[in-house]
């Protein structure tokens, strides 16, 4: 689908059932038409979408966060990197931080935690820059990323930032992609998304809400 997340649409693909495509409801009406995976869950692929797209679902986002009264935006990686820095920009903050995958010689072992996504098969490690840490201490932080789908992303987030003594005001994403997430996700944490997406399955004709 070589048209996936370059444009909002007017109107949305007819449906239940859907064909390849599920009509994600933006705020102001209009339609963003995902690629339907096999998993049965629409997908959101930031770093390939068209840069209206981006700076739309940013605007949407910071409308969403600014009641939370963040101070400081840490991006999750790696799609999370798209929106956070935009995010924060938008914010009117003059930065932001971005936790990582990669381990540069001076991190810290316990300012990291493992962590595993649905798009990614192999586990690895999360990590945050322990120069950025008077970036956050003793801020309002927002933890933001692309979508929030099993949870294990940005429990792994909350978990990192734990490790270094803080308490997120809450939880930013361009997409909720299905509900899994919330038996484990803490109470008082809040989720803030642009749109929301259901879990979808295959039966005869295409694909039906589950």
């Amino acid at each position: 689908m070589q048209d996936a997340w370059q444009h909002f649409d007017a109107e949305p693909d007819p449906g239940p059932p859907y064909g390849e495509r599920f009509p994600a409801r933006m705020p102001d009406g209009s339609f963003l038409h995902l690629p339907i995976r096999p998993i049965g869950v629409a997908g959101l692929i930031a770093n390939q979408a068209s840069f209206p797209v981006i700076h739309a679902l940013v605007g949407w986002m910071a409308e969403a966060a600014r009641k939370l009264e963040p101070e400081v935006v840490l991006g999750l990686p790696t799609l999370g990197h798209v929106f956070a820095p935009l995010l924060a920009e938008r914010l009117g903050h003059p930065n932001w931080v971005a936790a990582g995958y990669s381990r540069k010689f001076w991190y810290e072992e316990a300012l990291s935690v493992p962590i595993r996504s649905v798009t990614t098969v192999a586990e690895r490690r999360v990590w945050l820059d322990p120069r950025t840490l008077p970036r956050l201490e003793g801020r309002r932080v927002l933890l933001v990323d692309d979508v929030i789908s099993s949870g294990s992303s940005a429990l792994a987030g909350l978990a990192l930032l734990a490790a270094a003594g803080i308490r997120p005001v809450g939880l930013c994403v361009a997409m909720i992609q299905t509900r899994r997430w919330q038996p484990e996700w803490p109470a008082d944490i809040p989720v803030e998304c642009v749109c929301e997406t259901p879990r979808l399955e295959r039966r005869e004709g295409g694909w039906f809400p589950a």
